[in-house]
């Protein structure tokens, strides 16, 4: 059975229209949000957020994840934990008129703590997040990025033991080990029944982004031990081919680098 296909929104423009036109040249009907016109999904104003969900039910696109800032690169284990905390409120809303349950988060960047201080203060913040993410009928997306436990299954694995809910999960992107270091082939091969979220990406050391398949992170092989494992959740692509949000402003994307991305996806599943 053919996975859902999805892609973060941005990646194709800033304007919501361009995110929903790329993912129709695709022929897909699912979309993940991260900004619209530059502006997070938290951020946007009552009335913009309106007319957004109301053009994506118009087009019959499903949202299949909403990226929030919590505990992201832009973050520290040591900054405001009240905005994460607000932030979670108003998706917890949002996600309910978007008709999804996913909320991306990461683990905290470090700060200057200590490994043990460090680890303690991230499980303290990600329990209090999974709970009221379960009271609000979310599910927290842990992706292997930034943070404590962003680059280590070991500690990808204990923060879920830690934090003890249903409510936290694991979202697992093919390419973030080619920027952080490692195997990311590995590293899902030993979370991979706690994933249910994926983003598609592939690129070269530096890191220089390229098409899914063109790249170093074995995205083949990915899709081969998900596809081993009965992974049922949507594959989103993250092309990063004409944006990187950690160095440009949100939403700068372009529709070609996501469409080719998109195509190269489709090739590498057809071929399996």
């Amino acid at each position: 059975m053919r996975p859902l296909l999805a892609g973060i929104g941005d990646e194709a423009g800033p304007a919501l229209a361009d995110q929903l036109a790329a993912v129709a040249e695709l022929g897909w009907t699912a979309i993940e949000l991260r900004t619209v016109d530059g502006v997070h999904i938290a951020d946007l104003d009552r009335r913009a957020f309106e007319r957004a969900a109301d053009t994506i039910a118009e087009h019959g696109v499903r949202t299949v994840c909403v990226d929030s800032r919590i505990g992201d690169w832009s973050s520290a284990i040591t900054g405001d934990f009240e905005r994460d905390l607000d932030e979670l409120r108003m998706l917890a809303r949002r996600c309910a008129t978007l008709n999804t349950r996913h909320v991306r988060i990461m683990s905290y960047p470090n700060d200057g703590l200590d490994d043990l201080d460090w680890a303690r203060r991230v499980h303290r913040r990600i329990r209090e997040l999974a709970a009221r993410a379960e009271q609000a009928g979310l599910v927290l997306l842990h992706e292997n990025c930034a943070g404590w436990a962003g680059a280590d299954a070991k500690r990808a694995l204990d923060l879920l033991v830690e934090t003890g809910s249903p409510a936290l999960r694991l979202l697992f992107d093919t390419g973030n080990g080619i920027a952080y270091g490692y195997s990311g082939v590995e590293l899902l091969a030993d979370v991979i029944e706690f994933v249910d979220h994926v983003h598609i990406k592939d690129g070269t050391d530096g890191p220089v982004w390229t098409v899914p398949g063109a790249g170093a992170a074995d995205v083949g092989g990915c899709l081969d031990l998900l596809a081993d494992a009965g992974y049922r959740g949507a594959l989103s692509i993250e092309p990063h081919l004409s944006l990187e949000p950690h160095a440009d402003a949100p939403g700068t994307g372009r529709a070609d680098g996501f469409v080719a991305a998109g195509r190269a996806l489709e090739s590498l599943l057809a071929a399996r």
